[in-house]
């Protein structure tokens, strides 16, 4: 994006915190890797916020994290770490970092329950190119509002999984059919679906996901080549 590289959430560990061995692997090696130029980070569950993958990055990389995020970072002897509370920005070589809402939580010990914040984020370019990353979040009309605050959002980056059952889930995750309405709600140009097939959270079946999202998208009318629904690996280019 404008020339970085920039790691979202990255999780390269085989075993988080409390769940099973992921069920896919990590789609590009650590090895493979370009420099990275920057990481932001949405909350500090462990399947976002992973110790083991954020300890093999250079102490000098970037990070913009939630607001109360950042002693996490600079325990760890980061030394440029950016804490921005919702509809905050910060800029890093042309590229604005804006800080924007979403509904979830954080908790990360017994004692630490939402003292931090969860949220998304809003990538700009010295051209006006947008990306937005949602992270982890319930559906509502925050996205009405970052898509009015935002206009011309290029790609969405929005999750799809852990969200059965409903009862428990619907507050913090987006289904398919809510992922597609925050996309329409943004006003994105694209669709990346993500969060699905890598750990098991919850108890819809693996691939259900991707089904329900690609039949929500020709419902709803929109595009298909607009759905960026790619394999874990796969890549493309945007090309606004």
């Amino acid at each position: 994006m404008g020339g970085l590289t920039v790691l979202t959430d990255p999780v390269w560990s085989r075993r988080i915190f409390g769940t099973p061995a992921r069920l896919t692997p990590v789609g590009v090696r650590w090895e493979d890797l370009p420099s990275i130029d920057a990481v932001v980070i949405s909350h500090n569950h462990f399947d976002h916020l992973d110790g083991p993958t954020l300890k093999r990055l250079p102490r000098h990389t970037p990070v913009f994290v939630p607001a109360g995020l950042g002693r996490w970072f600079t325990h760890r002897r980061f030394s440029r770490v950016t804490e921005l509370d919702w509809w905050e920005a910060a800029e890093l070589d042309g590229v604005r970092f804006d800080f924007v809402p979403a509904h979830h939580w954080s908790k990360r010990t017994l004692l630490d329950t939402c003292r931090s914040l969860w949220g998304g984020w809003v990538l700009t370019d010295r051209a006006g190119h947008r990306i937005h990353f949602a992270g982890d979040t319930g559906y509502g009309h925050w996205f009405a509002e970052i898509g009015r605050r935002y206009p011309g959002i290029d790609l969405a980056l929005l999750p799809i999984g852990a969200y059965d059952p409903r009862w428990w889930l619907s507050d913090v995750h987006t289904d398919p059919e809510e992922a597609v309405r925050a996309h329409q709600d943004l006003g994105a140009r694209r669709m990346a679906p993500m969060h699905w097939a890598t750990f098991v959270l919850s108890s819809e079946p693996v691939l259900e996901p991707l089904t329900r999202v690609r039949a929500a998208w020709e419902k709803a009318g929109l595009p298909r080549e607009d759905l960026w629904d790619l394999p874990v690996g796969g890549s493309r280019v945007l090309v606004p």
